[in-house]
């Protein structure tokens, strides 16, 4: 009686393991979609339109869509676009002309 004890105990301890382990990773993926947001970055697209230059703090990114500032090459704008950090780059949603 002790063994069949000792057993489901086990076997309780072991699930509410792997419970907590596919919620940890549930939480995680959450927060990737949250930095997938787009955002608002007011600067300067290059004459060639493949790079934007942030006015904040002259950072250069590139641009994985330049068809979408076409016609906007060389002058200052304000891009709604999705921002990859990791990589430099930016992918315009929107874009506007600066004031």
């Amino acid at each position: 009686m002790k063994k069949l004890m000792t057993i489901c105990f086990a076997l309780a301890l072991l699930t509410a393991g792997v419970a907590s382990a596919q919620d940890t990773m549930q939480n995680d993926n959450m927060k990737a979609d949250a930095s997938k947001k787009a955002v608002q970055v007011t600067g300067k697209v290059s004459d060639d339109g493949k790079t934007f230059v942030s006015d904040t703090d002259s950072k250069s990114w590139t641009i994985t869509n330049p068809d979408a500032v076409k016609g906007h090459e060389g002058h200052h704008v304000t891009l709604t676009a999705h921002v990859y950090a990791d990589k430099n780059e930016v992918h315009v949603m929107s874009l506007k002309m600066a004031k």
